[in-house]
């Protein structure tokens, strides 16, 4: 089953879950991905990989060094994520990103990568898992995500000293980059 058809039913089945319809476009990966200063990362949490595609990209550019886990939640997915990385540790709560640093017995996440569907969760998950990006995030840390509107601008503004927006119409839809520095 092709990544597009795996998304489309997963998006029927759980449309307040999964954010769109098909994965994210390489083209958006790199865009969001350009930010990243890989020499100096030494930790590295991506939320809502899906099928994975941010999650080749940075395993690709990390250094060998680098801690990278990734957070899903979707049952499925975490499948497919277990068997195209075979060591990516994969845990499946973004709200409790502080106790798996803890597990991990990481002080701080330099680079928090989100591919979430922030605009389809409730208020109250929303701020949790942005208090969650807060408690982790390094105090120079980085948090990019993407959405499909500029509905999320307000509430990142007023979380993160400095927060960017990029735009890429190579994806399908096409989607706003927010590169957020603490």
């Amino acid at each position: 089953m092709t990544d597009f058809i795996f998304f489309l039913r997963r998006f029927i089945s759980a449309p307040g879950r999964v954010g769109s319809v098909i994965p994210s476009s390489r083209f958006l990966a790199e865009r969001m991905l350009k930010e990243v200063n890989w020499e100096k990362t030494k930790a590295i949490v991506e939320l809502g990989p899906g099928t994975g595609v941010f999650t080749k990209e940075i395993l690709e550019k990390k250094r060998p060094a680098t801690s990278f886990f990734a957070v899903e939640r979707d049952p499925q997915f975490r499948r497919i994520l277990q068997a195209r990385f075979p060591p990516l540790r994969i845990y499946e709560e973004a709200g409790q990103l502080s106790k798996y640093l803890r597990e991990l017995d990481l002080p701080a996440i330099n680079v928090i990568v989100s591919g979430l569907p922030f605009a389809v969760f409730p208020p109250e998950l929303r701020t949790a898992i942005l208090d969650e990006v807060d408690k982790v995030l390094a105090p120079d840390g980085i948090f990019i995500t993407f959405q499909y509107s500029l509905q999320m601008r307000a509430e990142l503004k007023e979380r993160f000293r400095k927060v960017k927006i990029g735009f890429t119409p190579l994806n399908i839809p096409p989607a706003f980059i927010y590169t957020c520095y603490k």
